[in-house]
């Protein structure tokens, strides 16, 4: 079987550095893109190539995926990780944050996907994963941009895997509860934040990034073809409480 190529956004840390191991143990050869430093995942994996770019630059990215290209040959998996979520009060929210929401968590999942769909036309098998959250569903009131913009996501994704079917390349989602990173801490707090969301949760503990591997090698397994369009909640119940 040919060696696959996977590429993670938001891979220097948190869930996207999660991910972008799993993938590595599966076989896969990996690069993540990030604006941030790569060295810890760097660290964890050993066939890995680390990308620097902002992943709303369209120009930035497409070049970022033509080294790909020039070092792996091939790509076969785009994961949309990357992404933002500050909590504030809607009506202290500027137009400039909800702008940059917007263009974190829709606008580069469009880019990313558009820049790499040649090579995964290319290859004859692809698999495009985007990160939404089960937060569309719970509806926090002080997340009105970022619920908005994974609402989105959601759309695109369904709409996207209709358009992409005929190449046999699918498209899904994956939606977490808050799932203990760097950056959840920072932004809700490390303590009172997380347990506000455990408390409506089936499951009573905090995510934590292993908790959304199997789901993530379960969409992108070759054997996952049948699957697109959907959005696969991973909250621990959350959504139905």
């Amino acid at each position: 079987m040919e060696t696959r190529t996977a590429l993670v956004t938001g891979a220097a840390q948190g869930l996207g550095q999660e991910f972008a191991v799993a993938l590595a143990g599966r076989g896969y050869r990996v690069a993540g893109l990030d604006l941030a430093p790569q060295p810890q995942t760097a660290g964890k994996i050993l066939d890995y190539m680390e990308l620097t770019a902002d992943v709303t630059d369209e120009s930035q990215v497409c070049r970022q995926l033509e080294r790909v290209i020039d070092r792996f040959g091939t790509l076969h998996v785009v994961v949309n990780n990357a992404g933002v979520y500050p909590a504030k009060p809607f009506e202290d929210t500027s137009v400039e944050e909800w702008r940059r929401i917007m263009r974190v968590n829709l606008e580069a999942p469009f880019l990313v996907a558009k820049a790499a769909l040649p090579y995964l036309k290319a290859a004859g098998w692809g698999r495009i994963v985007n990160i939404a959250s089960a937060a569309v569903l719970t509806a926090p009131p002080t997340m009105v941009p970022y619920v908005a913009s994974k609402m989105g996501l959601i759309g695109f994704t369904r709409s996207l895997a209709a358009a992409l079917a005929p190449y046999d390349i699918t498209v899904n989602a994956i939606a977490p509860s808050m799932v203990r990173t760097a950056t959840a801490e920072r932004t809700v707090g490390a303590d009172g934040g997380f347990a506000h969301v455990r408390d409506r949760q089936a499951v009573r503990r905090t995510q934590e990034p292993s908790d959304l591997v199997s789901t993530l090698l379960y969409v992108v397994d070759e054997g996952s073809g049948f699957l697109t369009g959907q959005t696969l909640n991973v909250s621990g119940g959350s959504a139905f409480l």
